[in-house]
């Protein structure tokens, strides 16, 4: 397989997220739910619990990492020169972590919902989970969605899935 025909490939599938992250919104909860926010910019560690929200982020000097749990579980690790993002809601299950000069998200929205993405080699990278999918992002082999609706987007393998059961 040619670079080119890849990163097509690749563009067309970020495209499609488009409506999977608009049917995920239109799925979001109105009410007003446990929310958490773990900034953690810099050096630095945070974390914080309520009702059913959590979350915890840790980064090194140089690296910032960033959780935020709407009534669900999200964690962010990040190293220096590197960025990490989590957010769970709604009972979902987030987690990301970077290594240099790569910057991974996870969403997770819903019941069931996981997330898994870590950035290993430079480049960015985009895991988003509705009710019951798993979203993996390893920045090594090819992204995986399954169990629902679900995104995945990664330019360290210019690879990405897209789940719509």
């Amino acid at each position: 397989m040619n670079i080119s025909s890849s990163i097509r490939r690749t563009g067309l599938a970020l495209l499609g997220a488009g409506p999977v992250v608009a049917a995920l919104a239109l799925t979001a909860p109105t009410a007003a739910a446990a929310e958490t926010a773990c900034p953690a910019p810099g050096a630095s560690a945070t974390s914080a619990a309520q009702s059913n929200a959590r979350c915890s982020a840790t980064s090194e000097a140089g690296g910032a990492a960033a959780a935020y749990g709407f009534d669900g579980t999200a964690a962010a690790d990040a190293d220096a020169t590197s960025l990490s993002l989590a957010i769970a809601q709604n009972g979902g299950r987030a987690t990301s972590s970077s290594m240099a000069l790569s910057g991974p998200a996870a969403i997770a929205i819903g019941p069931g919902a996981t997330v898994d993405t870590s950035g290993v080699r430079p480049g960015l990278s985009i895991g988003i989970a509705g009710p019951g999918a798993t979203v993996t992002v390893t920045g090594v082999t090819g992204p995986t969605c399954s169990g629902g609706v679900g995104f995945a987007g990664d330019f360290q393998t210019f690879q990405g899935c897209l789940s719509l059961s």
